[in-house]
């Protein structure tokens, strides 16, 4: 049973007259009775009787009729919404952040697209990096801005850095220095996010490098609550520089270099690209080119160059301690 082929009956029942129906069709009338007997024999019932006035259909036909209706119609749909995807009139996109970047950079660039695509529906899933690249792997996740995984962890993914941030101190009061040190967390105890933030392992790394154990004036926050522990003096906090931007609070950066981040957007290696999530990387892309080009980045904030990561000055040995990503 061939689509054409229930056209031309449904054309047929509708002109009750098989010319009548092939004018209709833009076809010979031969070859549109033709396509209706290879129609009957595949389903074995006349569905036609042929008169020489008027073409009526049987119990078979009028039974058919209904249901070859709504396979054209279904058809039609089917075809409608493949387009529409392919032109972005409609599709999904499945997008992972992490809290900080969620609260920073997914905003401006999902806003962009928006404006673009405004069919296209947006699901985002706010997590920890770590659970983000594996979500990604499991292919739950179309895209995602992650920080890199190291090389041994990312085989299933498709990794492309495209920024670098540096970390700063944030505090509802004066900034004591122009600089900070990380040494400064000995005697201040900072608000501390709960685990499997890569911001807390970046921050402890930092103070045991720098010979200390740090201490915590609250910890398990989430980024909402961290910011508000902050605001509210129970102590500082070290944040990405985009995030530190937006907070209203007193942002120190730190001495040296070295403590910071890099922000990356990945896809699974092995799996195709959806034309919607493509389209969203590239206006991720050139959010960051634009912001760049303007010097809308914030201070310390700078796009990722082709081949990895740059390279600092030597730091000294009160300084931020060591490069986190």
């Amino acid at each position: 049973m061939q689509l054409q082929q229930l056209r031309y009956f449904v054309a047929v029942a509708e002109a009750g007259h098989f010319t009548r129906a092939a004018e209709r069709m833009l076809v010979a009338q031969p070859s549109l009775s033709q396509q209706i007997r290879a129609l009957e024999r595949e389903l074995g019932a006349e569905l036609v009787h042929r008169g020489r006035g008027a073409s009526v259909l049987t119990d078979a036909g009028a039974a058919l009729l209904p249901l070859a209706r709504r396979i054209l119609a279904d058809t039609e749909s089917a075809r409608q919404a493949v387009q529409e995807t392919v032109q972005l009139r409609r599709g999904r996109v499945r997008l992972g952040a992490t809290p900080s970047l969620s609260v920073s950079l997914v905003p401006d660039v999902l806003r962009a697209f928006r404006e673009r695509h405004p069919e296209v529906e947006l699901l985002l899933r706010e997590d920890g990096s770590r659970d983000l690249v594996r979500t990604l792997a499991e292919g739950g996740l179309d895209l995602a801005l992650i920080i890199p995984p190291p090389e041994g962890e990312r085989t299933a993914l498709a990794v492309t850095e495209v920024l670098h941030e540096d970390l700063v101190l944030v505090s509802a009061g004066p900034a004591g220095r122009r600089r900070a040190r990380i040494t400064d967390l000995r005697d201040r105890p900072p608000v501390m996010f709960r685990e499997g933030y890569d911001l807390r392992e970046t921050t402890i790394a930092a103070c045991r490098a720098a010979g200390f154990e740090p201490r915590f004036a609250v910890e398990g926050g989430e980024m909402d609550a961290v910011l508000g522990f902050v605001r509210a003096g129970l102590g500082p906090a070290v944040l990405p520089g985009m995030v530190a931007a937006r907070s209203g609070l007193t942002v120190t950066p730190f001495a040296g270099a070295g403590l910071g981040r890099t922000i990356a957007v990945a896809h699974h290696r092995d799996l195709p690209l959806p034309r919607a999530a493509a389209a969203l990387r590239t206006a991720l892309l050139d959010h960051l080119a634009e912001a760049d080009r303007t010097g809308a980045l914030p201070p310390g904030t700078r796009l990722a160059p082709p081949t990895g990561p740059p390279t600092g000055p030597p730091r000294d040995g009160g300084g931020a301690g060591p490069t986190a990503t």
